[in-house]
């Protein structure tokens, strides 16, 4: 598989002044995909604007042609599977066939506490990977059986629910799963056509480049594991690694400042590790506006944002 780049574009602009201008540009650079985050709210965006996924990624599709668009990552936290199955069948027809759901278990924050009432408290990992074991199956089914599904489970149940005409793409639109444990792997060896990582967590506080390259070499290590344990060729499987969240890119870490996005060669010596590794999809944050404190993922400059995309892949390739 060769080496994809792609880009998450925040969704903090409101769409006629600069978000619709954000997506179109991502297409004329040749980005494989653009992706948006699926929150209600996130870090320090909560008090400023911060838009729905589905009707950004539905806007993006009417003024793209060839990209594919989606979603890094949907998870459980505010989802039903039914509900979105109806989003994304739409979605996917409207995109003429461009959507990849971006799919994991969730975690804390704003999603996990938004909708609680009282004193009722956020779920556990543990709850968190239960959800997620029966979300995915289910999701899978509803858009792999557009005619009709009825099922029932401890978290989520169907009667009957129909998805006609099913996706654009067959037998459903592709899933990009977001695991790092054992449970999350086995769900992306049985239902994803991709897999995706952002390297350790522990990590980006107080570890090492080296550190974090080989800890995502034993993630990659165990999704191997796990196909070969569900008769599954892991080369099937394309390998998205979202940046941002390793060492390199902690300002506050030595040697961290500026990370990959000092400049190209920084950033193609970045991406030609994880290249390494079996990577087949890098995805960069597009800039954000100023004003966006703790946020260090995102190429804080334009201009070096236009030369990493159009120059880079053109080194890794030669």
């Amino acid at each position: 598989m060769s080496l994809r780049l792609s880009t998450v574009i925040l969704p903090v602009d409101r769409w006629h002044e600069g978000g619709r201008a954000k997506w179109q540009r991502a297409e004329e650079l040749g980005f494989h995909a653009a992706y948006t985050y699926d929150h209600l709210s996130w870090r320090s965006f909560r008090d400023g604007p911060w838009f729905g996924a589905v009707p950004t990624l539905t806007a993006a599709a009417i003024v793209t042609q060839r990209m594919r668009l989606g979603t890094l990552v949907t998870s459980p936290n505010f989802r039903h599977p039914v509900t979105l199955a109806k989003e994304l069948i739409s979605l996917d027809d409207i995109s003429g066939g461009r959507i990849t759901l971006g799919i994991g278990a969730g975690g804390n924050g704003f999603d996990a506490t938004t909708l609680l009432r009282g004193d009722e408290q956020p779920w556990t990992p543990r709850e968190r990977a239960d959800r997620f074991g029966e979300f995915v199956p289910l999701l899978d089914g509803l858009l792999r059986e557009p005619a009709g599904l009825t099922r029932e489970g401890a978290f989520y149940a169907a009667t009957a629910a129909r998805n006609v005409p099913g996706c654009a793409q067959l037998p459903r639109l592709p899933f990009a799963v977001a695991a790092t444990g054992p449970r999350g792997l086995t769900l992306a060896a049985q239902y994803g056509q991709a897999w995706v990582t952002t390297g350790d967590p522990k990590l980006y506080e107080a570890g090492s480049a080296a550190e974090s390259l080989d800890a995502v070499r034993g993630q990659v290590a165990r999704l191997g594991k796990a196909c070969a344990e569900n008769d599954r060729d892991v080369d099937e499987l394309d390998k998205i690694l979202l940046t941002g969240f390793t060492p390199e890119f902690n300002p506050d870490l030595a040697g961290g400042r500026g990370g990959p996005f000092t400049s190209v060669d920084a950033f193609v010596d970045f991406v030609g590790r994880y290249a390494e590794l079996g990577f087949t999809e890098i995805v960069i944050h597009a800039p954000v506006p100023d004003g966006s404190p703790g946020f260090s993922a995102a190429v804080a400059d334009e201009e070096l944002f236009e030369r990493i995309v159009t120059q880079g892949l053109t080194q890794l390739a030669g």
